[in-house]
């Protein structure tokens, strides 16, 4: 369905015998319609809609690792800095003038940065080691959140400037072809794992000593865990800019749906922040003659959903 809204129409029949044309030739849409329609669907639209489907999974599912790992229920995959490293190495790379692959080179390289960051702060001090990774992620986010400001200030106003506040609404009319193949591997990758590690998860959301009780090696498990959830983020933000609220609402829809127990909320979180993603982008596309950033949609949504969560929060979470 989302392959046939646009501007531009095309029907959902001749959407389906473009792809039934891939096996024979002769179901293939009238030669009028053919070319226009491939490059259509194969350049913009397909590539659009896969990112809006692995950006919203990957969001949510690392969203929820983060929320069990943390014991904490208003936790998002900015919580260590990532999405701030990230902005900022997007924008060095354009005040830079480097290439589209530049730019998106260092998005990925400082949101693992700033998470490194985080943990070095909390390695340097001995106390609760949640909290202080917590309080090393508020740092290091607000480290490049100030860097981020240096570069918006000294970038040319005409070019640079405008191209780096885009960057920050975040847009999936950044996803082509080419990058969505190089993102899409370690994107997946980090799904599974997280799946696959799903019951490590559920350990350590009962707390450090329990889980410790269990035999779980909980400082490996976390970290390991917490890098790959953040190569995830980070790998998103590559992909569309800076998209949030997704990876701090989705998983608690989940939750009210199927529980706690990681080992179905992983895959129900990939499936509805999937699909929450596309239909929101379907939404941000057709609204109003132009598009509007589909990070400032996502965050429209998610604000009053948060004001809801904090009164629910009171009352505790599991």
């Amino acid at each position: 369905m989302s392959l046939s809204l646009g501007k531009y129409p095309a029907a959902i029949s001749d959407i389906v015998r473009l792809f039934a044309g891939k096996i024979n030739a002769a179901w293939n849409p009238a030669p009028d319609k053919l070319a226009v329609l491939e490059n259509l669907i194969y350049e913009i639209r397909l590539p659009r809609i896969l990112a809006a489907i692995l950006i919203g999974a990957g969001l949510s599912v690392s969203g929820a690792a983060f929320q069990a790992m943390f014991v904490n229920p208003l936790v998002s995959p900015s919580l260590l800095g990532v999405l701030a490293g990230s902005s900022f190495g997007a924008a060095l790379g354009m005040v830079m003038g480097g290439s589209y692959l530049l730019i998106q080179a260092l998005s990925f390289v400082f949101g693992c940065f700033a998470v490194l960051l985080s943990i070095f702060i909390a390695s340097i001090h001995k106390g609760n080691s949640l909290l202080l990774l917590v309080l090393g992620g508020v740092i290091s986010g607000a480290f490049f959140t100030s860097l981020l400001s240096v570069l918006k200030y000294i970038a040319d106003p005409y070019n640079q400037l405008p191209a780096i506040t885009h960057w920050l609404m975040g847009s999936l009319s950044f996803s082509d072809k080419s990058t969505l193949f190089a993102a899409s591997f370690p994107i997946i990758a980090g799904l599974l794992i997280m799946l696959l590690f799903s019951g490590y998860i559920n350990a350590l959301s009962l707390g450090d000593d329990e889980a410790k009780a269990l035999g779980v090696p909980v400082a490996k498990i976390r970290f390991g865990l917490i890098g790959v959830a953040t190569a995830v983020s980070a790998m998103t933000v590559v992909l569309a800019g800076i998209i949030g609220w997704v990876g701090l609402v989705i998983p608690h829809v989940s939750r009210m749906i199927v529980g706690p127990d990681n080992k179905r909320l992983i895959p129900v979180c990939a499936l509805i922040g999937a699909s929450y993603l596309l239909a929101v982008d379907n939404v941000s596309r057709l609204a109003f003659d132009v598009e509007i950033p589909i990070g400032i949609t996502t965050s429209l949504i998610g604000i009053p959903f948060f004001v809801i969560l904090l009164r629910q929060a009171k009352r505790g979470w599991s």
